[in-house]
């Protein structure tokens, strides 16, 4: 006995499968080239945080970059953290957030602004 529908049913659930499998992989985009979610613009002058932020946009993965406030009448310093490839965009902020609160308390420094905050995540 030969199967001759068999074939046309194999055929057509592979490539249903295929379609399947082929759409699950373009959801998972790289981030890299990406700023993601800005909620204010950072300050970026030309020394470790402007290499930061660029290593931020670079990033492929979940990331996110902190940075201090900037006023020119007050502050003349600028502090940022920034943490690349997290497993969740919640863990970058955290850990980005913690990095630039650090560098206040290891430098002994007080901002006007007040302190760290997230500036853009991914």
């Amino acid at each position: 006995m030969k199967l001759k529908y068999c074939r046309g049913t194999a055929a057509s659930i592979l490539s249903v499968f295929l379609i399947l499998t082929a759409t699950g992989i373009s959801s998972a985009e790289s981030l890299a080239g990406r700023k993601g979610d800005v909620r204010f613009p950072p300050t970026l002058g030309s020394g470790e945080c402007n290499v930061a932020y660029k290593g931020y946009v670079a990033a492929s993965g979940h990331s996110a970059y902190a940075t201090t406030f900037y006023s020119r009448v007050v502050d003349l310093y600028i502090v940022c953290g920034a943490k690349l490839n997290a497993p969740s965009q919640k863990a970058a902020e955290e850990t980005a957030l913690r990095n630039c609160q650090a560098g206040l308390t290891r430098w002994k420094l007080k901002t006007a602004s007040g302190g760290c905050a997230i500036s853009s995540s991914k």
